[in-house]
């Protein structure tokens, strides 16, 4: 596992995830979506949230400025953000301490069940009686779609990449040199309720963020730039979130789940 934690610390040094999410296009559609979800299953502020492996402060930020109290805990904290060192699998606090947990970026490098299983289990831990969990997952399907919208495979080492991913939803990227994403999981739907009840969480919605419109380059923009066309793509996605045929086609999906 620490060759693996070293490529993914290398990956997000790089600096890639600290305005992704906050520029424009896919990533800020993620966020927006994100966003949404959790203005509607959190607690009112001002509730003690456990952001877990949310080192850039992209949710913890406007959640403190929401009124939360929000404690980032992450392998490798940024500058920058108040947060602590710590592993999604044996988080460093006690039994029911936060109102709700967010693991919203662990879930995706953990290769093995087990592990993604034990995220959730400790997550369960962490949160009061009665308090959620929200958990994002990368779609099984996203990386062979992202693949094709941007032409990765013309390069001949890609296909192989897609197979495995496809075949097992783990993903190594040992291209050299390759902008490729770095080593992850990619989920099916009915893997992520099946994962978050076996940690023993209840009530378990699996939600489709971006739906099929992240594979809309050409109108996006327009979509998450104007906030009158943002309000409505909002509504009308709500509508659709948990739409079984919906899940396979999104670029991530989040589980909300709650402890007993």
């Amino acid at each position: 596992m620490r060759m693996a934690t070293d490529a993914i610390s290398e990956y997000y040094r790089r600096g890639g995830e600290r305005t992704r999410l906050t520029a424009s296009g896919v990533g800020r559609l993620e966020f927006l979506r994100t966003w949404d979800v959790l203005t509607r299953v959190l607690p009112p502020a001002p509730a003690t949230l456990l952001d877990v492996g949310g080192a850039t402060g992209v949710y913890a930020r406007p959640l403190t400025a929401a009124g939360y109290r929000v404690h980032v805990l992450d392998l490798t904290p940024e500058p920058g953000v108040t947060a602590a060192v710590g592993d999604a699998r044996a988080l460093p606090v006690a039994d029911g301490a936060a109102d709700a947990v967010l693991l919203l970026g662990p879930l995706y490098h953990l290769p093995e069940r087990a592990d993604r299983v034990a995220a959730w289990r400790e997550a369960a831990r962490a949160v009061a009686p009665g308090g959620v969990v929200v958990g994002a997952v990368i779609s099984r399907f996203a990386f062979l779609l992202d693949g094709l919208l941007k032409g990765f495979f013309d390069d001949p080492g890609f296909p192989p990449l897609v197979e495995r991913a496809l075949r097992e939803g783990r993903h190594v990227n040992d291209s050299s040199g390759r902008g490729y994403f770095t080593t992850a999981y990619f989920h099916r739907p009915e893997e992520v309720a099946a994962e978050a009840e076996d940690a023993g969480l209840t009530d378990v919605q699996v939600v489709a963020v971006e739906c099929p419109l992240w594979l809309n380059d050409d109108r996006l923009d327009s979509l998450v730039g104007d906030p009158a066309a943002t309000e409505t793509m909002l509504e009308v996605l709500r509508g659709v979130e948990r739409e079984p045929s919906m899940l396979g086609a999104s670029g991530h999906l989040l589980g909300v789940a709650r402890r007993p």
